[in-house]
């Protein structure tokens, strides 16, 4: 199965409030794999467009909110175009986080999930 690309121009919040959900929700492979998993992953996007967002992953089961998360056990900060890039495949995150273009913090365990979140 191919993965889920979102729209080139989406906007942030469509993308984890509604994009994102809806694609883990589809994805019974995914839930899955996502076993137990209980966490919350704060995302700050920086530049014109960017903001701060919160996925929440409980039971397989991804919901997605705009704002602040502070008590997340994971951040990650990255900015809008390698966000998009990173969306499209055109950038694995691997590469960008060599790069020092994706900045993680917190549970970097959780980090090696991000793939089943978000793709």
């Amino acid at each position: 199965m191919s993965r889920a690309v979102p729209p080139a121009d989406i906007a942030p919040e469509e993308f984890f409030t509604r994009w994102l959900p809806g694609v883990v929700a589809a994805d019974a492979d995914r839930r899955t794999k996502l076993g137990d998993t209980e966490a919350t992953i704060a995302f700050e996007l920086t530049g014109d467009g960017g903001g701060a967002y919160g996925v929440r992953v409980a039971s397989g089961v991804v919901t997605g909110f705009a704002g602040e998360a502070p008590s997340a056990d994971l951040h990650v900060r990255v900015d809008l175009d390698t966000w998009r890039a990173l969306n499209a495949g055109t950038l694995s995150a691997p590469m960008a986080f060599l790069r020092r273009r994706v900045h993680l913090a917190g549970n970097l365990k959780l980090a090696v999930k991000l793939h089943l979140i978000i793709g």
